[in-house]
């Protein structure tokens, strides 16, 4: 039994979502350069609306990346803040994993390649397996060229996410294995919540001061170590 907020404003969407129990609400728009008038607001609303304050809360996760410097700093510094006040830990969470877990769950992959834009002519992405309905990162958040994605396996894989606004841009071996992609898909504090969730129970939620964003500019391709 736990209450979680999430916050995420790593791309042009802003949104919020809350966690009690299991249930979720959220408030998700597309408002871009707005994140850092409206975070706290939405915030303060949906808390409001059920009934609670922040130290009500068990944890407070964000979206920490990859995606906008700017936008991950915003969601980064008030998710700080908000577990500050309320002494309580917080939960970062891969942007890339959210888009995964929404479409991967919506559309029954059990194999996701999530992609964002990363401006000057490059993508973040990762690829994933679904297991037990979360996603499972098959290798480190990677950086590149579109041409300098490679698959892990020879499979089918969903791709998802406006990355592959630049499939025209991959290997033949990547456009034949990729499932109509879904361009039009932001990461989602929504999504973000069962993965935080599956955190907390673990014991992996941080010290404010311990969570920070995640960038992987300098990232090259490489496959993920074993844990």
């Amino acid at each position: 039994m736990s209450n979680i907020l999430a916050l995420d404003t790593s791309t042009d969407a802003c949104s919020v979502a809350l966690w009690q129990d299991g249930e979720v609400v959220e408030d998700f728009r597309v408002v871009p350069r707005k994140h850092i008038q409206l975070l706290l607001p939405m915030t303060d609303a949906l808390l409001s609306e059920a009934g609670l304050s922040v130290r009500d809360l068990d944890a407070v996760a964000f979206g920490r990346g990859p995606g906008s410097f700017t936008g991950i700093r915003i969601a980064t510094g008030i998710a700080q803040g908000l577990a500050f006040a309320a002494d309580i830990p917080v939960l970062p969470i891969s942007t890339l994993a959210a888009m995964a877990l929404e479409q991967g769950r919506l559309l029954e992959s059990e194999r996701v390649i999530a992609a964002l834009d990363a401006r000057m002519d490059e993508i973040y992405w990762c690829a994933y397996r679904l297991e037990n309905g979360l996603p499972e990162a098959m290798l480190d958040e990677q950086v590149c060229a579109a041409s300098e994605l490679r698959l892990l396996e020879e499979a089918r894989w969903q791709g998802v996410g406006p990355g592959f606004n630049y499939l025209a841009d991959m290997s033949a071996a990547v456009q034949a294995a990729i499932t109509a992609p879904v361009l039009d898909l932001y990461p989602s504090a929504s999504a973000m919540l069962p993965i935080a969730a599956r955190d907390l129970a673990c014991g992996r939620g941080l010290a404010p001061e311990d969570g920070l964003p995640v960038y992987i500019r300098e990232g090259g391709w490489k496959k993920k170590e074993q844990q």
